[in-house]
């Protein structure tokens, strides 16, 4: 081959390539003009719900404001008026456990036109590793869930009060968390309204109340949130992994409303918590 003619030809491919990557570097870039499109008015508020918990929103501008009352839902709305149809007066960035999103809010001078209610959509989800979440909440449902069908395996680790008998019926560890099964059974005719249901980690000896060391914990995930029960209740915790010394105890207190007021604890000792390592394989196998 001609020397001349093989170069040219080297260099036609090259180009061919560059142009290749930069076509494909331009496809892998989005702008506002390629993003789901939501239309708003400063007189509606739009809605936007997540499939799952929503870890962080993010508005481009101080033109619209933007809030999150609940978990997995984000509100927006402009908070003047003045722009023209059509205008695309700013950005919303949604950020979930496992996914991403962004719509352009375009402003609309009709009301009628304006978004109310919005639910991210499965093609408009962006894959996304979030380095903080380990465990998503919907796999750590479904943990608690195989957790609360399973078969108690504890039968020594139990507290009577009240006509009320609490009791540890497992203890798993999956990753980072561990999911802590209990039940309590009523032997009154009375319903135990729920007020609230208190984690701790406190001295196992409390000789003088003014020497008390309690930590209270948050829960990952309460599977259960029944207010009432009247002969059965049973319910998965899941809590972050963790070690704590010999003279403290995992206390699970589950309180009533008043008039009763009844109270019942079950305390556990770090013991009871490393028993739950040799049941994570077997967690992990059926799911």
């Amino acid at each position: 081959m001609n020397i001349h003619k093989f170069i040219n030809t080297g260099l036609r491919l090259s180009l061919a390539v560059a142009a290749l990557l930069y076509t494909s570097s331009l496809s892998a870039q989005t702008t506002c003009q390629d993003v789901e499109k939501l239309t708003v008015n400063e007189n509606v508020t739009t809605v936007i719900t997540a499939s799952e918990p929503i870890q962080m929103m993010d508005i481009s501008t101080d033109k619209v404001a933007g809030d999150k009352p609940l978990d997995n839902v984000v509100t927006v709305k402009p908070k003047e008026g003045g722009h023209q149809d059509g205008d695309v007066i700013g950005i919303v960035t949604v950020i979930t456990e496992r996914y991403r999103v962004q719509y352009a809010l375009v402003y609309t001078t009709h009301i009628s036109e304006a978004v109310t209610d919005k639910e991210v959509e499965l093609v408009e989800r962006n894959a996304f590793h979030n380095p903080a979440v380990s465990m998503s909440t919907t796999d750590m449902v479904g943990y608690a869930m195989k957790v609360w069908n399973s078969p108690a395996r504890y039968r020594n680790v139990s507290t009577r009060k009240d006509k009320l008998k609490m009791r540890l019926n497992n203890i798993y560890v999956v990753g980072e968390y561990f999911f802590i099964d209990f039940s309590v059974e009523n032997n009154t005719n009375l319903p135990f309204n729920i007020d609230e249901l208190r984690i701790k980690l406190q001295d196992k000896k409390q000789e003088k109340a003014t020497n008390v060391q309690t930590i209270e914990l948050k829960p990952a995930l309460i599977l259960d949130r029944s207010t009432s029960f009247q002969k059965g209740y049973r319910n998965v915790v899941v809590l972050k992994k963790m070690t704590f010394p010999n003279d403290k105890v995992l206390t699970f207190e589950l309180s009533e409303k008043q008039i009763s007021g009844r109270t019942i604890s079950l305390d556990l000792d770090y013991e009871d918590v490393l028993a739950a390592d040799s049941f994570n394989s077997i967690l992990l196998n059926e799911r």
